[in-house]
């Protein structure tokens, strides 16, 4: 049984899915104006994490994640550079396909543009018009939080204390905190992403988009929700409102919320300008699942603190564990350890621990378990952990490289040193290195 923490109820809770041995799953993606930064590989980093978990558990997963290639941070790059705003939105999109490609992050079963789903979005927008539960203004059309006395469940926000600073000021509402459905273009904008609609030339607004592709790919009701800490607060109670006053039915069953990532103990910002992208990290060709393994060091419900130090630490201890597997031996025979699994599921299944299950993989690094079943275990762990363990398993040592070490060695047994060390260095530039023993040598494949 898998044990969830609900967002929506504050509380942990079972999972139990509405089909026996099937999942259906929303992420909330990108915002394609610029390179996705490491706090949204966080999100997606979990995301993935949890589609791993449940297909460990069994189940098979139909996750959808969204790309917003729609809104104003597009318009706004696409007017300050003179590029097409599809030009801008496709640059970025492959860039963030690149970067969990490089994490090694499996794309979803589907991946949806709020573009392409123009027509579904105006369609839940005239059904909220008919029931009264949105309105037409001279700028747009308005959902009316009135109609929706749960829209504060998610948030726990108490909607008089919420800061009047952060509300648009817009004397066309009814509330001051009813949200845009559909906005009208207007001449002075000369907006580059707009589209014909029932009620005027426009564009829809941000919210909206989820709800329609959520609901079309989905169904009415899904299991879980996924998304950053930040969206709980505005974006997720908007696609909940305008979702179940459309269908009538419970939206998600279970909300979870990565918790936001923060730099050198300060909150991560694009407009603050402390923020890293994966090429940041990876400039001197390190290894990006590095990165990876950082993320999975926390539980995703926990801030996570990327420091030089913590990142240095998982470089290490990713490097330690490629180096330990490349020295076991394969075999045909798949057999693990099962008390192994056993519980490193079990600390999964607990709201997705993933420093316990961490915790379990290197108890098993450092058992005496036989080398076959060891390796066999850590492979079987790393269909969760998604560390690529199984590229360093089984190398070969080219030809050239053992030439190379056996005149080294002969050249220290002769007290040629500089020679020895010249050898030394070949052979590091072929990706190896050679640790001496008391009468002989070992060579070992380096990873990064």
């Amino acid at each position: 049984m898998i044990r969830l923490y609900n967002s929506y109820t504050r509380e942990i809770e079972d999972f139990i899915p509405l089909k026996n041995r099937e999942v259906s799953m929303y992420t909330c993606g990108p915002t394609v104006y610029d390179k996705a930064h490491i706090g949204n590989l966080r999100t997606a980093t979990f995301s993935d994490l949890v589609a791993r978990v449940l297909k460990f558990n069994g189940y098979y997963v139909k996750n959808v994640m969204n790309i917003t290639d729609l809104d104003d941070k597009i318009e706004r790059v696409a007017k300050e550079t003179g590029k097409p705003a599809s030009e801008i939105t496709k640059f970025y999109t492959d860039y963030y396909y690149d970067a969990l490609k490089k994490l090694n992050i499996n794309l979803p079963w589907k991946v949806t543009k709020a573009t392409e789903y123009i027509k579904e979005q105006q369609f839940l927008i005239q059904v909220l018009l008919e029931k009264g539960i949105a309105y037409q203004t001279s700028d747009g059309i308005y959902f009316n939080l009135s109609r929706y006395p749960n829209y504060y469940n998610l948030s726990n926000q108490d909607p008089n204390k919420i800061d009047r600073a952060r509300i648009e000021e817009n004397p066309n509402k009814i509330n001051p905190h009813d949200f845009a459905l559909w906005k009208f273009s207007t001449p002075e904008e000369k907006r580059l992403l707009d589209f014909d609609s029932p009620w005027g030339r426009g564009y829809p607004g941000w919210h909206i988009e989820c709800s329609a592709m959520a609901l079309k790919e989905l169904g009415d009701t899904i299991d879980l929700h996924l998304g950053g800490e930040d969206l709980k607060m505005t974006h997720h109670p908007n696609e909940i409102a305008q979702s179940e006053c459309v269908t009538g039915e419970k939206f998600v069953n279970y909300w979870l919320h990565a918790a936001f990532l923060n730099i050198n103990s300060e909150k991560m910002s694009k407009s603050l300008g402390n923020y890293y992208v994966l090429d940041d990290l990876i400039a001197d060709g390190g290894n990006p699942l590095a990165v990876r393994y950082y993320f999975l060091s926390s539980t995703y419900r926990n801030p996570l603190n990327f420091t030089d130090e913590g990142f240095q630490a998982s470089k290490n201890a990713l490097k330690r564990a490629y180096d330990l597997v490349s020295t076991l031996k394969v075999d045909d025979s798949y057999k693990y350890d099962e008390n192994f699994i056993e519980r490193f599921l079990e600390a999964l299944n607990n709201d997705f621990n993933t420093a316990s299950a961490l915790g379990i993989f290197w108890e098993a690094v450092t058992s005496a378990l036989p080398e076959t079943i060891k390796l066999n275990t850590l492979l079987k762990m790393d269909e969760v952990l998604g560390l690529d363990l199984i590229k360093y398993v089984g190398y070969d040592i080219p030809l050239e490289v053992l030439e190379l070490a056996k005149l080294r060695w002969e050249y220290k047994k002769q007290g040629i040193y500089d020679k020895a060390d010249f050898m030394r260095r070949e052979i590091e530039k072929l990706g190896f290195e050679v640790l001496d023993q008391k009468d002989s040598y070992q060579l070992k494949k380096v990873f990064k």
